[in-house]
């Protein structure tokens, strides 16, 4: 795997431009579905087992987030605390190449090998966090 620095190329896809209007849009349908006062989503899992699925927490955690409560965040899902704390850092680089017209960075070259380990870095990230959310799993009742 090789980390890149490099200009746009034509036709090049503007992930920082795509990916940073998807994280505002999304919060600010977050904010306009609160202040209207709709309902919380539901989590059929947790409603049919009584256990936490892997993202039970998730929305309580980005709210504790977004009001700067990070260890209630941590506490309420640590791996979308993570994930949010990973997009927090995306979005000031993206807006920062964005404004300043700069090279962006990239990633080249990556094996399968790399693909996998990533993969498999994954999937034990949420096998802890799930593992962490059904010892607490009486918070989310």
């Amino acid at each position: 795997m090789q980390l890149t620095r490099r200009y746009l190329a034509p036709n090049e896809p503007d992930h920082e431009l795509i990916w940073l209007s998807v994280s505002l849009g999304s919060l600010g349908l977050a904010a306009v579905w609160f202040a209207l006062g709709l309902p919380w989503p539901r989590c059929v899992f947790h409603d049919l087992t009584g256990f936490p699925c892997l993202t039970c927490g998730a929305t309580r955690s980005a709210i504790q987030f977004l009001h700067g409560h990070f260890i209630a965040a941590l506490r309420w899902n640590p791996l979308a605390s993570a994930v949010l704390c990973a997009l927090s850092v995306f979005n000031a680089y993206a807006v920062a190449v964005l404004i300043m017209q700069s090279p962006r960075l990239r990633i080249a070259h990556f094996t399968s090998a790399e693909k996998i380990f990533v993969r498999t870095l994954v999937a034990t990230f949420l096998a802890i966090n799930w593992i962490y959310l059904l010892a607490h799993w009486r918070k989310f009742s």
